[in-house]
């Protein structure tokens, strides 16, 4: 469950209709152009929160589908509705996911005790492994290593996707746990992740820029810290052009340049105007 794992964008139709073909293409390209490890399907980037109940099925069964036992798999299940966390956990370890994942439950301010009993309860429903989904700037939950460490106390969680900038922390939960996995999750800040000594990364730009993150991974662990640095600020232009643009819309539409029918986004986002497109074009022809 090392390495790589693109967090998995959703090609949409006009209407808001998820596209399979087009999310079979994503996958695809992920997998044969991009050499990703393994796809984290149904997070951020898959506009998942928008998404009802049987539509993250749909995508879930896409992507197993698609890719098959060529990539390992990892099934974000969050929800603060807990019967339906439990419901998508089944779901997706029944379609054999090597793992799920459940962001830490959100808008409401529930207390730790609710928190661990939330994912103890979703995990030990499951015949499966689960990957803690700690992302604090959206959630507003940050966990510390001693509640991390309650945590881990359950055997079948085995890991947390790091999306914080808080790189005192990484360090403190990387020694403190030495036999979790722990994924970085914030690809403009790779470099520093990998040299702190995370087991991979989860990534919205890998969908595109994999073989860069690839290079910046390998290139840190053989200690070859100035090219890593060249390849992670090339990364950091590419990243800062497409926010510019507008993350999602921009690398769909990257995709799309590259031949892959990514689609639209989902409302309450907006579809991409015509500016975006022609930037888009400009990127891509820039980076790709």
């Amino acid at each position: 469950m090392k390495g790589l794992f693109s967090a998995l964008l959703v090609s949409f139709d006009k209407d808001g209709s998820i596209n399979e073909k087009g999310l079979r293409e994503i996958v695809r390209y992920n997998i044969d152009v991009c050499k990703v490890d393994g796809l984290y399907v149904g997070g951020s980037t898959g506009e998942n929160f928008m998404l009802s109940t049987e539509e993250k099925k749909e995508v879930f069964r896409i992507a197993r589908d698609e890719a098959k036992d060529s990539v390992k798999l990892i099934a974000q299940v969050g929800s603060i509705n807990l019967k339906e966390a439990l419901d998508l956990a089944k779901y997706a370890t029944d379609l054999g996911y090597n793992a799920i994942s459940a962001v830490t439950p959100f808008y409401y301010k529930f207390d730790f005790e609710e928190i661990k009993n939330y994912y103890n309860t979703i995990v030990n429903s499951v015949d499966n492994k689960m990957i803690i989904y700690s992302i604090p700037f959206l959630t507003g939950v940050n966990l510390s290593v001693d509640q991390f460490r309650e945590l881990f106390e359950n055997e079948k969680i085995i890991g947390i996707k790091f999306t914080a900038g808080d790189f005192y922390l990484l360090e403190r939960v990387r020694k403190a746990f030495p036999d979790k996995l722990i994924y970085s999750g914030f690809d403009e800040m790779l470099l520093p992740a990998v040299a702190l000594g995370v087991d991979g990364a989860i990534g919205s730009t890998y969908n595109l820029n994999g073989v860069r993150a690839r290079q910046i991974f390998d290139l840190v662990k053989e200690g070859r810290l100035k090219e890593a640095n060249e390849v992670q600020s090339l990364t950091n232009d590419f990243i800062s052009d497409v926010i510019d643009n507008g993350l999602y819309n921009t690398l769909k539409l990257i995709l799309q340049e590259k031949g892959v029918d990514a689609g639209y986004c989902r409302a309450p986002f907006k579809h991409h105007t015509e500016k975006q497109i022609e930037r888009s074009k400009e990127i891509a022809s820039k980076y790709f």
